[in-house]
């Protein structure tokens, strides 16, 4: 990067922490440090929700799956679209919980401040997860523009042990001083900077590929999008991809969606930017939806990104070892000086205005749920606001450790729609059926726990023998897929690279006859048109365990079917042997045993599928049932409960006060809003808002999709 790129950088670091500082001065009680005195408008509010949901991981994880998958890689981040239209309903929710954190929610729907507290627990762990996804993301994208090592005292560092911890601090410093006012200030300009970031590569990447494989006097920029498609197999723009080939195929989008609306909402951070920061209902709803929706968007451009770089660079050996680089790539070949830095500084901006929000709520569990419960109950707001900023920089620090000890940014994006299943029935139940207990959700809180992470984790130690065990140390199918197809423009780029890079190689190891021995052949050279087949190798995988299944001596691959398939060859083999596994267990595999399904012969994405129904669906039947035999929470606790959720929020802290006394004595009429009068069960009619709202959303979901799938065929 050039000096100007710097200047740039350092720029915005500063622009963060005089935000900070002036946000201060508006911070004199915890609702102003933690909620931002609730006063935040539909723009603000929108900005927030996309800020928060949007990190440094999003662009990176997007670019590498499309840049693998084609444009059906767009699902690592696109997965939520249809969650989307369920946050008109939930942004009413949170603004009607009147809470500073979802651990307020818990102690007070199931009168327990031990579940807020182990809620607590749950938060900081999810955050320490998450943001480390995304302090993890920023190493990718910027080793291509920084280089991969630093140097510092004559010692050599890899970047990510420099760049992150100044990044973690930046953001310590600003969201310590100003508390959320901050955060959704620098929110804002960050949402911009991101929006800029994700549509900024485009034009300069189709001008590229005009300049390189067009007529840079007579072609326009749309002829980009033609050149892309002469480069690139058709395959690569399918949005949905087969199961082969593809990461997310149809199932897969459907399962994932199911299981992060039935998490996201457990979210900690979204009683702030899911709502209850705003002003107004409707601020929060119309916040929460559009700043999601902007996220959608953003995310056609990753993927059309990725599609560049893939085009262009099929022949960069750098990008094509390893895609989580490809738009670290793109920036440091198609960006001018200065541009460089907005770029680096558009990808901290997504990292920040994530991690600021995490920071801050995370801190605000320990205030609420733990510090004054159970340590101070007579705390006063300078000792709540003083705990608040000393503790809100442990999510900070834990999820940079964590980042840097995992870099694979994909498995850590698969943790984060895993982990929140622990309260996620305990919550959607508790919100819509009285039934629902203390006890019960106890009970489904540590069976969730132990039955999906404790008892999975704890068997290799307990019985290593399952370890080789010939019933559970299995694998699917190894399937070798052998698909023919003319050559495309990229292909033969990319076999030039092959051919190059193996030639290096040979020089290198031209004095060790051993290694030249396992050298390989040469690969062949291909032209435009021929015909060449695309090997595709799947399966296997491990069926019970997390890690890996490895055979032991004496072990080796057995031919079980070769079949002919249209255009394709496939090959299926398994293992004949004693083999040894890894990694955690899988236990709730054991219930598609009970249930007969066959699981060596599913693919990956299936395989990774198959992890998600008995996660969504074994907890809500878990507390259902258990409710029935626990002890109901007391009426009067339900009644100012149900009925506070029932009543609209008034901007006015003391008229709002008054509506809710006022509401809590007229049982009438909340009971004639239910579609179950009489009933435990606490679901209201919609109204026409509700009903419009959810419907046109769901409208603009399909446009999302129709507008991606628009795009992917210009030039075809």
């Amino acid at each position: 990067m050039s000096f100007l790129d710097y200047v740039v950088l350092a720029a915005y670091f500063l622009l963060m922490i005089w935000i900070g500082r002036i946000a201060m001065k508006r911070v004199k009680a915890q609702e102003d440090y933690f909620m931002g005195g609730r006063q935040f408008g539909k723009w603000l509010q929108a900005f927030a929700a996309f800020g928060a949901g949007t990190g440094s991981s999003d662009p990176v994880n997007t670019a590498r799956t499309s840049f693998t998958s084609g444009m059906s890689g767009i699902w690592s981040t696109m997965s939520w679209l249809f969650v989307t239209p369920f946050y008109w309903i939930t942004g009413v929710w949170y603004r009607r919980m009147r809470h500073m954190t979802l651990g307020d929610w818990f102690a007070e729907r199931y009168e327990s401040k031990a579940m807020g507290a182990a809620y607590t627990v749950f938060g900081i762990i999810f955050y320490i997860v998450y943001g480390s996804m995304f302090f993890s993301a920023i190493g990718k994208v910027a080793a291509p523009l920084l280089g991969d090592v630093v140097v510092i005292g004559g010692q050599t560092w890899k970047l990510e042990f420099f760049l992150v911890p100044i990044i973690a601090l930046i953001v310590i410093v600003y969201g310590v001083l100003g508390g959320l006012t901050a955060a959704y200030w620098t929110d804002m300009i960050q949402g911009i900077f991101i929006i800029i970031l994700s549509v900024m590569l485009v034009p300069f990447g189709l001008d590229a590929l005009i300049e390189r494989f067009g007529n840079p006097e007579t072609d326009g920029l749309m002829t980009g999008f033609k050149i892309m498609h002469e480069q690139l197999p058709a395959g690569m723009f399918q949005l949905v991809g087969s199961a082969n080939a593809s990461e997310f195929p149809l199932y897969r989008i459907i399962a994932v969606t199911l299981i992060s609306l039935v998490g996201v909402v457990i979210q900690p951070h979204f009683i702030a930017t899911g709502g209850g920061s705003a002003k107004t209902e409707l601020n929060a709803r119309v916040g929460l939806v559009a700043g999601n929706l902007a996220k959608r968007f953003c995310t056609i451009g990753w993927a059309i990104t990725a599609l560049i770089v893939l085009a262009l660079y099929a022949d960069n050996a750098e990008v094509m070892q390893d895609p989580g680089k490809a738009w670290g790539i793109a920036s440091r070949e198609l960006l001018l000086p200065g541009l460089r830095g907005l770029m680096l500084a558009c990808l901290l901006a997504a990292l920040m205005s994530s991690a600021d929000t995490y920071m801050l709520v995370s801190s605000a569990l320990i205030v609420r749920n733990i510090y004054i419960p159970f340590v101070n109950k007579n705390a006063s707001e300078s000792s709540c606001l003083m705990i608040g900023r000393i503790t809100g920089m442990i999510v900070i620090v834990g999820a940079t450790i964590m980042s840097l000890m995992v870099q694979d940014v994909f498995v850590l994006l698969q943790l984060t729609w895993i982990v929140p299943i622990v309260f996620a029935a305990p919550f959607w139940i508790g919100m819509y059926w009285r039934r629902a207990s203390t006890g019960s959700a106890w009970f489904t809180i540590g069976f969730t726990a132990l039955f999906f992470f404790i008892i999975p984790w704890l068997i290799p130690m307990l019985a290593p023998g399952l370890k080789t065990s010939d019933r559970f140390a299995q694998v699917t199918h190894i399937v070798t897929t052998r698909v023919e197809r003319p050559a495309a423009p990229s292909d033969i780029r990319r076999r030039s690279m092959e051919i190059e890079e193996y030639d290096k190689s040979l020089l290198l190891l031209s004095s060790d006859a051993d290694l030249l021995l396992h050298q390989g052949d040469r690969p062949d050279p291909i032209r435009e048109g021929q015909i060449i087949s695309d090997t595709i190798v799947s399966g296997g995988k491990p069926i019970y365990w997390t890690g890996s299944v490895k055979p032991l001596e004496g072990s080796k691959r057995v031919e079980i079917e070769k079949r002919e398939e249209e255009g394709a060859t496939v090959l299926v083999e398994n293992y004949e042997g004693s083999m040894e596994a890894s990694g955690s267990f899988r236990l709730d595999f054991l219930i598609y045993d009970l249930l007969g399904v066959g699981l060596k012969n599913r693919n990956d994405s299936m395989l990774a599928t198959m992890e998600l129904p008995t996660k969504i669906v074994l907890p809500f039947l878990v507390m259902i049932a258990s409710s029935f035999f626990t002890t109901r929470n007391s009426k009067q606790a339900l009644d100012r409960y149900y009925s506070k959720m029932k009543t609209p929020v008034l901007p006015d802290p003391h008229a709002d006060e008054e509506a809710l006394e006022n509401s809590l004595k007229d049982k009438a009429s909340h009971e004639a809003r239910k579609w179950f009068p009489g009933s435990d069960l606490e679901i209201e009619k919609p109204k026409l808002l509700d009903i419009c709202g959810f419907l046109g959303t769901f409208a603009i979901c399909f446009l999302i999709i129709g507008l991606a799938i628009w795009i992917a065929r210009i030039g075809s």
